[in-house]
């Protein structure tokens, strides 16, 4: 567990990942540009006056248009050379949600999974119909498009770096295929998590929270490299990929909760909400640590996998201050924890009165901090943000 220690006076709080799996030491100047735009898109939109679900969508919008990421521009080709995304949103304060599977076709998966969730607040369709909230395919495609978000070719939002990946990809697939037809002893080393085929698992994430204390998550991805046409990932299952809930009473916290990984994992632990369930306990740091080793590591459902990849960021937070104080003076007091078992796992984040938003980075093997000012290895340490409300 690695957990980001600071103190701020703030009033908002955006938080968001480049994903847990794989990230490349000598792409960390791109994944520190991108991460600031993300960061900055989302705090302009707070300092607007903007809630936590508008700010969270426009952190999710830059990452997908950056080609360094798994998501939107950039995604990872499936088996039949095409990128279907994945991506879902949740509103603390509503408790709505929105998501899309498999979707091609569309620049921004994020916008046609906000597009739902705003839909669904607005009530029953035409004779009592139940709107949706999860759309897959080409049914998702036809509604963004009936929904006035613009298309957009495939073609378009591969990258050179995606295609390339593809065809490597496909030259050992049908590689390992000859072998196996003669050797069959091999498929268990072909599947196993020591997969020749290289694959990104950085899904990308953001959680905010905003000044009124309402808080949003969202994320997106472009799924496993060479994956089968219409596979979904945790990007867009409920309770899998984002979960958003703010505080119902005095005792609970809000939490927002992102996660990145193997998708087939996160979805049969559904961990986005089993972490936001165990932060409810008073020390959240052991709470998130035992939630990774009990509900994920651990898990009994994934008992048959050699390993499982996943990580997860968390933001919870409180109003506090005594009931004399005028509403001006009330903080809302906030941590910001993640984890990771992936072989890294990239993370950023900006409050209301920093200038630029600062990237973490943590290796299994290495570590290092892109940071105006670095931080020191003390970043396992756990920390509160302070924020007036």
């Amino acid at each position: 567990l690695r957990c980001l220690k600071l103190q701020h006076i703030n009033y908002f709080f955006p938080v968001f990942n480049l994903g847990a799996g794989y990230h490349s030491e000598s792409k960390a100047k791109e994944y520190k540009h991108v991460c600031k735009r993300a960061c900055q898109k989302a705090v302009d939109r707070l300092r607007a006056g903007a809630m936590a679900l508008e700010a969270v969508t426009a952190a999710l919008t830059e990452l997908e248009d950056s080609p360094f990421t798994n998501a939107g521009t950039g995604s990872n080709l499936n088996l039949s050379g095409d990128i279907e995304c994945d991506a879902s949103i949740m509103d603390g304060k509503s408790l709505e949600y929105g998501a899309v599977g498999a979707l091609s076709g569309i620049k921004n998966p994020v916008l046609v999974a906000r597009r739902l969730l705003s839909e669904a607040q607005k009530g029953k369709l035409s004779a009592g119909r139940i709107p949706p909230c999860f759309l897959v395919g080409t049914g998702a495609q036809q509604w963004a498009l009936t929904h006035g978000i613009p298309p957009c070719p495939s073609e378009k939002m591969a990258t050179k770096f995606s295609l390339s990946a593809y065809k490597r990809n496909k030259r050992k697939m049908e590689l390992a295929e000859k072998i196996e037809t003669e050797h069959h002893f091999l498929k268990r080393q072909r599947t196993s998590s020591g997969t020749p085929i290289s694959s990104s698992l950085d899904t990308v994430g953001a959680i905010v929270v905003d000044q009124e204390g309402n808080v949003a998550a969202a994320v997106s991805s472009g799924g496993l490299a060479m994956k089968h046409p219409g596979r979904v990932g945790q990007a867009a299952h409920y309770g899998c990929g984002c979960w958003a809930e703010n505080a119902h009473d005095a005792r609970t916290y809000a939490t927002a909760v992102s996660t990145s990984g193997c998708g087939e994992h996160l979805i049969r632990t559904m961990l986005a909400r089993e972490c936001s369930t165990a932060v409810q306990a008073e020390d959240a740091h052991q709470a998130l640590l035992e939630a990774m080793q009990n509900k994920f590591i651990g898990s009994r459902f994934l008992a048959s996998e050699d390993g499982v990849l996943g990580g997860v960021i968390v933001l919870r937070c409180c109003k506090c201050g005594d009931d004399q104080s005028s509403e001006n003076l009330q903080a809302l007091l906030v941590e910001f924890l993640w984890s990771h078992t992936t072989e890294s796992m990239c993370v950023g984040y900006m409050s209301a009165h920093d200038s630029k938003a600062k990237l973490l980075y943590y290796s299994i093997s290495s570590f290092f901090c892109i940071l105006d000012n670095p931080l020191s290895k003390k970043c396992h340490q756990h920390e509160w943000f302070l924020m007036p409300c």
